[in-house]
């Protein structure tokens, strides 16, 4: 059974950071990335790591602030998240990817409030 568990969510002020954590098990994937919600507003990805190269990419508006990365012994990813921003605030879920970047198993996601 596959589960992603993810932690380090919480309430912060602009210009802090926060590390989360998601921690993988059940089989190996091709990939493991970040999504987030804000609300009212789509799911949409903010970063992504191939398990197998290591090679990140992130969407535009977190480059140079967030980085993701992996302990492959742990089969657990990390988003460490700096100079956060009052847009940053979302639910973030943690996503993993069975061929390639498809991702198809979801973690329940954590909160992630900045406030200005």
């Amino acid at each position: 059974q596959v589960q992603l568990v993810e932690s380090g969510g919480g309430l912060v002020q602009a210009g802090d950071s926060l590390r989360l954590s998601c921690a993988a098990s059940g089989r190996t994937f091709s990939a493991m990335g970040w999504f987030r919600r804000a609300l009212g507003k789509e799911r949409m990805f903010v970063a992504g790591i191939l398990w197998g190269t290591s090679t990140t990419y992130y969407v535009d508006s977190v480059t140079s602030r967030f980085t993701i990365s992996k302990d492959n012994a742990k089969n657990t990813v990390y988003l460490q998240m700096n100079s956060l921003k009052p847009e940053d605030t979302a639910v973030y879920y943690c996503a993993a990817a069975t061929s390639g970047t498809k991702y198809d198993y979801w973690g329940q996601g954590t909160q992630v409030t900045v406030s200005s």
